[in-house]
């Protein structure tokens, strides 16, 4: 179980996250030196060097939103032109990349942290850019939207890549394109004219996710546990009907891939942040803000207290916690992760990811005056990223291209690189991995230095966003 660690603030961790960006500078530009875009998107590193596996290519964005978070943190102007240019050379066919339910990681990290920049005043005025990005927004989110499939209690979902009979756990957190497309004031047009509104669509689709994807111990099937995430929901598409769960990267439909688990984690705390900032008049033809604040808060509430529960104490998830390996390692739950051990790898990726979820969940509650709540899960997630930050997690070797050590793509694939005498992946690292890490680490940069609060929403959202210091 996670150690938290109520005395930790986040002006403790500024050192670290300091010489955490010096490392991100060397490994961006390492890899835009070598790196040939021709061959696809970097995905993870074998042997320390990124290569690509060549399948949806949802990756990317992460690649050059790294660069704008490099700028947002440090105000090197060379990342910042660098991601303008390979944002206008090589993201448009994500934009309208109708295969993919991705669009949240490729283009939010790029067209939408741009386009947060321009609302936060960090860029001179620029009207065409800003349109231009706008735009890019607005066309993906519909895109997203389009991806639909309407099941049997009268709603639906946003449908992954493996066809439209599957809802996969991880498009909460990708639905922030869709928050950001209806924000811009965008509809969807279908046929005959017809409109499509996308905030409902969001929020038919995180109730979807709230009730197919998370447990909360109702006794749903056998293997029931609060907080427990199922990575993907299987439909009957002749009737709507839910089926069964399923598991694409975990081990089994019955345990939770805790990458899986993260991205509930942060999507639906993220959700409950852009729900905040709408009138009840926008929320009211979508069941009000109620309901729909009420199976977003649960859904954040039950995942992260099982993270919480079922993590070492340093906080690094292994990459199942169901994975039969784990009964080899004993009381793991007792101890801080193994990232070298024999028998199951740890995830690093899924601990960043989990870490900005637990922030904002706290974030949320204090400022709705649950103070006590707010400061658990800020504290849990505080002390998780400071696992991050130092080694073995955080790569501080010049040769290596990741910047987030012991992440884990496809375990069941067998897609990860295992070292020279070692029987499990270790030692590499992921895009998403390195990507949400610097993520995480500019949010506590802006809590301890009392800058703007990190949203996407924008600073006209700000009345039902927590300040930095909330």
């Amino acid at each position: 179980m996670l150690d938290i660690d109520l005395a930790l603030r986040p002006e403790d961790l500024t050192a670290a996250i300091g010489r955490m960006w010096r490392l991100s500078a060397c490994k961006i530009d390492a890899l835009q030196r070598r790196y040939d875009r021709s061959s696809g998107a970097p995905v993870f590193t074998v042997g320390g060097r990124y290569t690509s596996r060549g399948w949806t290519e949802w990756t990317q964005g992460f690649q050059y939103g790294s660069m704008i978070l490099q700028f947002d943190a440090t105000g090197d102007p060379q990342m910042l032109s660098a991601a303008r240019r390979h944002t206008v050379e090589a993201m448009a066919s994500h934009v309208t990349h109708a295969g993919v339910h991705d669009h949240g990681f490729n283009n939010v990290s790029t067209y939408g942290n741009l386009l947060r920049l321009h609302r936060e005043g960090r860029l001179p005025a620029d009207e065409w850019e800003r349109c231009f990005l706008e735009l890019a927004l607005k066309c993906s989110g519909a895109v997203q939207a389009m991806r639909w499939t309407r099941i049997r209690d009268g709603g639906g979902f946003i449908y992954s890549f493996n066809g439209p009979h599957s809802l996969f756990a991880d498009t909460i957190r990708s639905l922030r394109v869709l928050a950001l497309a209806w924000r811009l004031g965008h509809v969807l047009m279908g046929e005959n004219d017809r409109p499509v509104d996308l905030l409902e669509r969001l929020v038919q689709h995180a109730r979807a996710t709230a009730r197919y994807s998370v447990y909360y111990g109702r006794g749903r099937d056998a293997w029931d546990v609060r907080g427990r995430v199922a990575h993907e929901s299987i439909f009957n598409l002749n009737d709507g009907c839910y089926r069964c769960p399923n598991s694409q990267q975990g081990f089994s439909p019955f345990t939770t891939w805790t990458r899986g688990l993260a991205w509930i984690m942060c999507g639906f705390a993220e959700q409950l942040e852009f729900a905040g900032t709408l009138e009840d008049r926008d929320l009211d033809p979508c069941g009000g803000r109620g309901e729909i604040e009420g199976f977003m808060l649960e859904a954040a509430r039950a995942s992260c207290d099982f993270y919480i529960e079922h993590s070492p104490t340093d906080g690094v998830p292994y990459w199942d916690t169901g994975a039969p390996g784990l009964a080899r390692l004993g009381a793991w739950a007792d101890r801080p992760a193994e990232p070298f051990n024999d028998h199951e790898p740890v995830d690093s990726s899924a601990a960043a990811i989990a870490a900005q979820g637990l922030l904002r969940l706290g974030a949320f509650l204090s400022n709705r005056g649950q103070a006590a709540d707010g400061t658990r899960y800020r504290q849990a997630g505080l002390t998780v990223l400071r696992t991050l930050l130092e080694e073995p997690y955080l790569s501080a070797a010049p040769e290596h291209e990741g910047l987030l050590l012991h992440s884990v793509y496809h375990r069941p694939n067998g897609w990860d690189h295992v070292p020279a005498g070692r029987k499990v992946p270790c030692g590499e690292s992921s895009m998403w991995g390195d990507y949400h890490l610097r993520e995480a680490a500019l949010y506590v940069q802006r809590l301890a230095g009392g800058g703007p609060y990190l949203t996407f929403w924008g600073p006209d959202a700000a009345g039902g966003t927590p300040s930095a210091g909330g």
